[in-house]
């Protein structure tokens, strides 16, 4: 029996794929334990119990990026976190760590080390985090789910990616899919989401550009996210929705989708084979437009700035592109080849193997 302790929360980046191999991981052994490390506040503090699995808590301690009482306090903060993650350790009989990076894994990699239990790490974006850059100079294991990411002494593994969205590369009812939303079912189909927040920019510019695009012969369906200001609407052509929970059916009823660059969103619509326009979200790191290189380097994908993006955009390059079967279906098969639909059962196996070797 192996007791796992995985961590990575914050956000859906993190969790999303947490959840995913957890899952796998109990289900190749059923004996085996999984528990997660996260914080009260944190996404996983809903999706972890709503999986089923034990959640444990610590501190949420984001690195400190500007002097202040806050950096004063963050060393002593971090080692009682460091202890805290020690004490569950040593509670629950850790076999091993594996971490997914964020702001809540930094303490566990840490105490890892100093336990000398194994760590494995999986790296989702193409530019490594700090949690991850850290825990990779003494981690057993590392792999990553771009190509291009750099990350040291690491291996490539792809995303680990929901069975529901692997799935669609074996059986995909186009027309079922459309149905459900409402959708007719002959008509080339464009899916515009921001992430479960939304992009006020995209949204603002498709909602713009309704009129163009139906005349244009194309019904979208658009996900605004949780926190726009934007009223859901229900036309023949145009579908728009705060938020799906299905999103295989939603990647399902597309031709062609306008997305940001998040590190899940790059890796499914690969693997599945749907071409995108990503706009990459431009503050923080940057870490989308690095997300891109690999989709982009295949063809499977073009990219526009906020900017750039606007009405002008939509109908002199948008349209043109999703109006071209020919061309979709060649930025299909590009996407699939950046694309990876195994990147758990790769991880799982990294993950054994590290195990195995204690």
């Amino acid at each position: 029996m192996t007791n796992y302790l995985l961590t990575g929360g914050g956000t859906a980046g993190h969790v999303n794929p947490l959840l995913t191999i957890a899952s796998a991981l109990l289900a190749k052994n059923q004996d085996d334990k999984v528990f997660v490390l996260g914080t009260s506040s944190g996404l996983e503090s809903r999706l972890v119990p709503e999986a089923g699995l034990p959640l444990l808590l610590i501190e949420k301690l984001p690195f400190p990026r500007r002097i202040s009482f806050y950096a004063i306090s963050f060393p002593f903060r971090f080692l009682a976190c460091v202890m805290k993650v020690k004490s569950y350790i040593k509670e629950h009989n850790i076999s091993a760590v594996v971490g997914f990076g964020g702001y809540v894994s930094a303490p566990a990699y840490m105490a890892a080390k100093q336990l000398k239990v194994p760590l494995i790490l999986h790296e989702g974006n193409a530019l490594p985090g700090i949690a991850n850059r850290l825990g990779n100079r003494f981690a057993s294991a590392a792999g990553k789910a771009f190509r291009s990411a750099n990350l040291v002494t690491s291996e490539f593994v792809g995303m680990p990616i929901r069975p529901a969205i692997t799935a669609l590369a074996k059986s995909k009812d186009v027309e079922a899919a459309r149905k459900f939303f409402g959708l007719k079912a002959q008509t080339t189909t464009l899916l515009v989401t921001g992430g479960s927040q939304g992009a006020r920019s995209i949204n603002e510019t498709i909602d713009r550009s309704r009129a163009v695009l139906a005349a244009a012969g194309v019904q979208v369906l658009h996900i605004i996210g949780a926190s726009s200001e934007l009223a859901e609407v229900s036309e023949p052509e145009y579908k728009r929705v705060r938020y799906v929970n299905q999103m295989e059916l939603a990647i399902a009823a597309s031709d062609f989708a306008v997305s940001r660059g998040g590190a899940a969103t790059v890796s499914e619509f690969s693997a599945v084979g749907l071409p995108a326009l990503y706009i990459p979200y431009g503050v923080g790191n940057g870490e989308q437009k690095f997300n891109l290189l690999d989709v982009l380097a295949a063809g499977g994908a073009i990219t526009a700035t906020d900017k750039e993006f606007d009405e002008q955009y939509v109908r002199a390059t948008l349209i043109p592109l999703i109006s071209d079967s020919k061309r979709l279906a060649q930025m299909s098969e590009s996407a699939k080849q950046a694309g990876v639909l195994d990147g758990t059962e790769r991880f799982v196996a990294l993950i054994e193997e590290v195990v195995s070797r204690r």
